[in-house]
C-alpha cells in the first residue's frame, strides 16, 4: 500500500471489506451516529461484475441486520448494471431493495454524472412505491430544481448534496451559485417534505437549517462524508439525526479523486487530510 493509500484509507475510506465497514458502523453507533454505507465501484460494463457488487450488498444487509444497526446503504446505478442493459440494472436494483426492506434497511440511490441523471431518476421512481428508498440530488446542477419538485410529487425521499462531479457551465453552477441553489432547495424541502436529509459540511447552511427547523417545526436528517468533519458530525449527533457516509472496498481511486477535486470544499477537504479525524 502506497503512502497516499494509507492516508486516504485512514481519512475517507473505512476499509476494503464488509466486516471493516461494520466495525466502523458499530463504533459510530455508540456515539449516536448512524452509517450510510457504500461499496465503492462505478462504471461497470460487465454483467458478472455488476452481479458481484449485488452479492456484496446482500452480505452487507445481512451483517447490518445481525448487528442491529440503524444504518442505510448507498448504491450507484452504474455499479449495478446501468451500463450493461436495462434488464440487469432493474433486476439488481430490485433484488437489493427487496432484501433491504425485508431487513428494515433503508436504501439510497446515489446520483452520478449528469449523463446518468435521467436514468437514475427513472429507476428510482419506477420502484418508489415499494418504499424504504431515497434518492440523492445535487444542487450544482441547474436541472435539480425541477427534478426535486417532480420527485416530491411522487412522494420520494431526497438527500440533498452539492455534488462533486465536473460538468459544463451550461448545465452546472459554480461554487457560489451551487451554494445559493442548495439553500433554495433546502427551504423548498422544509416547505414540502416531512422526510429529507441535508448532506453538507457547510456550517453556514447547517446553521440556516436550524433556523428553518424552528420556522417550519420540522426536523431534517443530516449527513456528512466520513473523514471530512467527523468532530462536527459528532456534535450534531448529540441533538439531531446524523449519518456519516462510509465508503469501503478496493476501488477507492475514483472516489478519492473526486474528493481532491471538490472545488466547493477544497480547503476543507485538504484540511481533513491534515487533521485528526478520529472520534
Amino acid at each position: 500500500m502506497s503512502i497516499l493509500q494509507k492516508i486516504l484509507a485512514g481519512r475517507w475510506i473505512v476499509g476494503t471489506t464488509v466486516n471493516e465497514a461494520i466495525i466502523t458502523a458499530v463504533d459510530l453507533s455508540k456515539l449516536r451516529i448512524n452509517s450510510m454505507i457504500n461499496y465503492l465501484g462505478e462504471d461497470t460494463y460487465k454483467k458478472e461484475d455488476a452481479n458481484q457488487s449485488v452479492d456484496i450488498y446482500l452480505q452487507l444487509i445481512k451483517k447490518l441486520k445481525q448487528n442491529n444497526l440503524n444504518s442505510s446503504i448507498a448504491i450507484k446505478p452504474t455499479q449495478l448494471g446501468l451500463l450493461v442493459n436495462k434488464e440487469t440494472i432493474n433486476k439488481n436494483y430490485l433484488k437489493i431493495i427487496k432484501a433491504a426492506k425485508k431487513n428494515n434497511i433503508f436504501v439510497w440511490l446515489d446520483m452520478e454524472k449528469y449523463i446518468y441523471v435521467n436514468n437514475t431518476i427513472s429507476l428510482y421512481l419506477k420502484y418508489n412505491s415499494l418504499g424504504n428508498t431515497g434518492i440523492c440530488l445535487q444542487s450544482y446542477l441547474k436541472r435539480t430544481n425541477s427534478d426535486l419538485i417532480k420527485i416530491l410529487k411522487h412522494n420520494g425521499v431526497i438527500r440533498l448534496v452539492k455534488g462533486a462531479y465536473t460538468e459544463s457551465k451550461s448545465i452546472s453552477y459554480d461554487k457560489k451559485d451551487s451554494t445559493k441553489n442548495y439553500s433554495h432547495l433546502m427551504e423548498y424541502l422544509f416547505e414540502k417534505s416531512d422526510n429529507f436529509t441535508l448532506a453538507t459540511h457547510d456550517l453556514n447552511i447547517i446553521k440556516s437549517s436550524f433556523e428553518l427547523s424552528k420556522k417550519y417545526n420540522k426536523e431534517p436528517k443530516y449527513a456528512m462524508l466520513y473523514g471530512i468533519r467527523n468532530n462536527l458530525a459528532k456534535n450534531i449527533a448529540k441533538k439531531h439525526n446524523m449519518s456519516l457516509y462510509l465508503p469501503f472496498g478496493e476501488d477507492w481511486i475514483s472516489y478519492s479523486y473526486r474528493r481532491l477535486k471538490e472545488s466547493s470544499n477544497f480547503k476543507l477537504v485538504l484540511r481533513s487530510l491534515l487533521e485528526n479525524q478520529k472520534i
